[in-house]
């Protein structure tokens, strides 16, 4: 049973390793378009600055916005995964030490 729970660890790893990839694949190929399309769109206004600026921030924007969505939602994985797997090492505190309280300073009567 247990060889079959470790290719079954495996296939999970590899699925989630392709995902992952495809993914981040898929940002950036997304990213690049968005800014072939500005940097296109910038082009062809021949410095009309009012309509530049909107194209540029839309752009940004967006890049922005996708990078942001697809990073979130990989720590979300990340976090739901190791919390179905029982992994609590990267969340547990170190005790604490207990502190003595300060002595006060003898007054000046």
């Amino acid at each position: 049973m247990a060889q079959g729970e470790a290719s079954a660890r495996q296939d999970h790893d590899g699925l989630e390793r392709s995902r992952a990839l495809y993914g981040l694949l898929a940002v950036v190929t997304s990213n690049v378009a968005i800014a072939g399309v500005a940097i296109f769109g910038v082009w062809r206004l021949h410095g009309d600055s009012a309509v530049i600026v909107g194209i540029l921030t839309a752009a940004f924007t967006a890049v922005s916005t996708m990078t942001t969505a697809y990073l979130s939602i990989k720590a979300v994985s990340n976090t739901a995964k190791s919390i179905a797997l029982g992994d609590t090492s990267a969340r547990t505190m170190p005790p604490v030490a207990p502190t003595t309280p300060p002595v006060p300073a003898p007054s000046a009567d």
